[in-house]
C-alpha cells in the first residue's frame, strides 16, 4: 500500500417479549409507575429492561435504544422522541465519555504480516499493497519471494502484478466490491496523486478515505486529518483534522496519536499529550519516543514512566524485525530494489 509517512513525520506546533397489547403499545402516557422502583423490582431478570420515559418494562433486544449513547431503552418510538429533550444533556456527556474511554485504551495490536506473522514495518519502502488478493505483505516476505521463485509475483497468492495501470485499477474495484477498506485506500491514494491513469480528484479521494475509515483502514483517517489540516483540496479546518487524527489513533495509528500529542502539547494540555507521546511511543513511534524523552528531562514524567515506555518502544521494535526485513531494507537504502 502507499504510504504516507512524509506526511506522518510532520509534527504541529501542536462508547420476557413485550406482553402489551396494541393499545397500550401506542402510547405510555398513563404510565405513572417510577423508574426507579421498577428497574429494582426487576433487576434480577437478566433479559428486562425500563423504558426511560414511562417505566415500563420489556425484553431487552426488542427495545428501542438511544442511537448515540446506547444507554438507554425505550418501549416504542413515541416515548423515545418524548424523552429526547430531557435525555440530550446525559446523552451528550455520556457519548463524550464513551469517547475519551476508547481514545485511551490500550490500542489494537499491529496488523501482521500474512506470511511471516510478525507486525508489519512501518514506511513505505517496508510493505506492500497487493491489488490482486489485498493483501499487506512485507519487504521481507516480498524479497524472499524474488530469490526463492526468481519472478515478481505476489508472495500471498502467487498472481503477477498488473499489467496496465487499466488491469491495476480493474484489480483494485474488484477488492472494493467485496467490502475490502484497504482497496478504497488504495483507490483514493490515486486519486490524491492522479496516479495509475485517474485524474487528480481531491473530493473524489476524501469520498474514498472516508469510506476507507468507515471499513476499519485508520491510516484513511490519517490521511483524511493530514488533508484538513493542510487544506488539500478543502478548507483549512483544524477541528475536523483532530476529529479524524483521533478515529485513527482509535484505530491503532500512530502518527495521527502522535499528532495529537502535539496538538495537545501545544494547546496547553500537558497530561492528555503526555498520554498520547507515551501511548504511540509504547507501538513503536520513534518521534514520540523522542518527545516522551524531553518530558522526562522536563520532570513531567517519572524516570520509571520513561523506563517503562523505552523498553516498551524496544521490544515493539525488535519483534518487528527479521533477517530478510533486514536484508530489503539493505538493498533499498542502496537503491538496488528489484
Amino acid at each position: 500500500m502507499s504510504s504516507n509517512n512524509t506526511e506522518d513525520n510532520k509534527q504541529h506546533s501542536s462508547i420476557g417479549d413485550m406482553t402489551s397489547n396494541k393499545k397500550e403499545n401506542t402510547s405510555c402516557e398513563q404510565s405513572n409507575v417510577s423508574v426507579t422502583e421498577r428497574v429494582e423490582s426487576v433487576a434480577i431478570l437478566k433479559d428486562t429492561s425500563i423504558c426511560a420515559a414511562c417505566g415500563k418494562e420489556g425484553n431487552s433486544d426488542n427495545m428501542n435504544t438511544c442511537n448515540k449513547c446506547k444507554s438507554v431503552k425505550y418501549c416504542n418510538a413515541a416515548c423515545k422522541k418524548k424523552h429526547r429533550s430531557k435525555h440530550k444533556k446525559a446523552c451528550d456527556r455520556r457519548v463524550a465519555e464513551l469517547h475519551e474511554e476508547a481514545l485511551f485504551k490500550e490500542p489494537p495490536p499491529r496488523e501482521e504480516c500474512p506470511i511471516c506473522l510478525l507486525p508489519l514495518p512501518f514506511g513505505s519502502n517496508t510493505l506492500q499493497f497487493q491489488t490482486c488478493c489485498g493483501k499487506l505483505i512485507c519487504s521481507g516476505c516480498t524479497y524472499e519471494m524474488k530469490m526463492s521463485e526468481g519472478k515478481d509475483l505476489c508472495a500471498f497468492c502467487r498472481m503477477p502484478p498488473a499489467t496496465s495501470n487499466k488491469d491495476c485499477i480493474r484489480r483494485v474495484k474488484k477488492l472494493m466490491d467485496k467490502g475490502i477498506g484497504d482497496g478504497f485506500y488504495q483507490l483514493a491514494w490515486y486519486y490524491e496523486r492522479g496516479e495509475r491513469g485517474v485524474p487528480q480528484d481531491w473530493n473524489k479521494a476524501n469520498e474514498l478515505y472516508l469510506k476507507a475509515g468507515e471499513l476499519g483502514c485508520a491510516v484513511a483517517y490519517h490521511n483524511l486529518g493530514v488533508i484538513y489540516r493542510d487544506g488539500r483540496g478543502v478548507e483549512v479546518d483544524k477541528k475536523k483534522a483532530k476529529y479524524y487524527y483521533e478515529l485513527a489513533a482509535i484505530g491503532g495509528d500512530i502518527h495521527s496519536r502522535h499528532n495529537l500529542g502535539c496538538i495537545e502539547y501545544d494547546a496547553g494540555n500537558y497530561d492528555r499529550a503526555i498520554k498520547h507521546f507515551i501511548i504511540s511511543a509504547r507501538a513503536g513511534s520513534e518521534g514520540s519516543l523522542g518527545a516522551v524523552k524531553v518530558c522526562f528531562q522536563n520532570g513531567m514524567i517519572t524516570k520509571d514512566e520513561y523506563a517503562s515506555t523505552l523498553r516498551a518502544y524496544h521490544e515493539r521494535q525488535q519483534g518487528m524485525k527479521n533477517d530478510a526485513r533486514d536484508m530489503a531494507a539493505a538493498i533499498d537504502m542502496m537503491g538496488q530494489w528489484i
